[in-house]
């Protein structure tokens, strides 16, 4: 029996058993003893045209002219939409006209895409490898490491040595985007500057400012404190169906009147409203959507697409939202029979901010 420090009585020494017994009840332990290893990378294996290198140029040639097929591609489809243009009121050629652009827009993708995707897959480094979380700021040493990666990147693609696919990788993808542009030019008049309808409306001096839709023309004193009016200009109710969607698309305003003095108004501006009453274009500046919204109390207007905010108070100027720039004011008056007028059109162009741009 041994003593303890203090003289005491011995404490019996645990068995062989008991130790064994506290060993064993681990109680809350979850780490198992035999963990799963690490299982590495299967072997890598070799493709063709690793080993043979007719096969590394048969695949080079098959991307490149997959790319040059896309650029052909491109060039039938604006050729398509030159050759085969859509005639009125004939089905015929809505059809030659969808036909063919679908086949040259078919041919532009489906070249880019497969061409791009064959690269990878025959020509590209095919070994795996592990990118190991890090910060998102490296240290010195990490970032020449990346360069180094990108530098390395450059050698296993053959980005940089492989010209041919390179230069008509190029092409296909400076190709395929102009089809569309050429189908976005259609959308306007062939032989008028589209720009230029856009920058000018129905409004011009003397115009009656008329209800939406009714074309009733408003006189000031109908206008009361804190209302709001959807307007149109005098005469659109008698443009075709056509040419009224086109013209009311640029020309719809929103007519409010508030206080006077809670008006704020440049000197420039000053005589552009009416006792308090003022006109601004319903067109969002964002990207067209119809203002439609007004909150009395705020004399805020809404655009319920991009949730834009334009203070009325302070000439539209934008205080919350996408849009860039405020709502076009339209200068108004009242003529001798007590009819609201435009004094002129918009003095800057309506809807989104890039035709402001033009």
């Amino acid at each position: 029996m041994a003593k303890d420090d203090n003289g005491g009585a011995d404490n019996t020494a645990a068995d062989s058993s008991s130790v064994a017994r506290v060993e064993q009840s681990t109680g809350t332990s979850v780490v198992t003893r035999s963990a799963v290893g690490n299982p590495g990378f299967p072997p890598h294996r070799s493709r063709v045209t690793d080993l043979d290198p007719k096969a590394d140029r048969n695949a080079e040639r098959t991307v490149y002219t997959l790319f040059y097929l896309s650029i052909a591609g491109s060039i039938f489809a604006i050729a398509a939409y030159m050759a085969f243009p859509i005639v009125p009121e004939d089905m015929g050629s809505v059809r030659l006209n969808n036909l063919f652009i679908g086949v040259g827009l078919t041919l532009a993708l489906f070249g880019l895409g497969i061409g791009a995707v064959h690269w990878a897959k025959a020509l590209m480094y095919a070994h795996e490898g592990i990118d190991e979380r890090h910060p998102v700021r490296g240290t010195d040493v990490v970032r020449a490491r990346a360069v180094e990666i990108f530098q390395q990147a450059n050698e296993e693609s053959g980005f940089g040595r492989r010209t041919l696919i390179r230069n008509s990788l190029f092409g296909a993808l400076i190709a395929f985007p102009l089809p569309a542009v050429v189908l976005f030019r259609g959308l306007g008049p062939q032989d008028q500057d589209p720009v230029a309808l856009l920058k000018t409306t129905l409004w011009e001096k003397g115009t009656r400012l008329t209800m939406d839709p009714t074309g009733v023309p408003i006189k000031a004193s109908d206008v009361t404190l804190g209302s709001s009016f959807h307007v149109i200009p005098e005469g659109l109710i008698d443009l075709g169906h056509e040419s009224k969607l086109a013209e009311k698309a640029k020309s719809a305003v929103l007519l409010m009147r508030l206080k006077p003095e809670d008006l704020i108004e440049t000197a420039e501006r000053a005589s552009w409203s009416y006792d308090g009453i003022v006109a601004y274009s319903k067109i969002c500046t964002h990207v067209g959507c119809p203002v439609a919204l007004y909150e009395q109390q705020t004399h805020h207007l809404l655009c319920p697409c991009h949730q834009s905010q334009f203070d009325v108070t302070n000439q539209c100027e934008v205080i919350f939202g996408p849009a860039k720039r405020a709502l076009p004011q339209l200068p108004i008056a009242v003529d001798a029979e007590g009819y609201l007028i435009a004094q002129s059109d918009f003095t800057e162009p309506v809807g989104p901010s890039f035709w402001e741009r033009s």
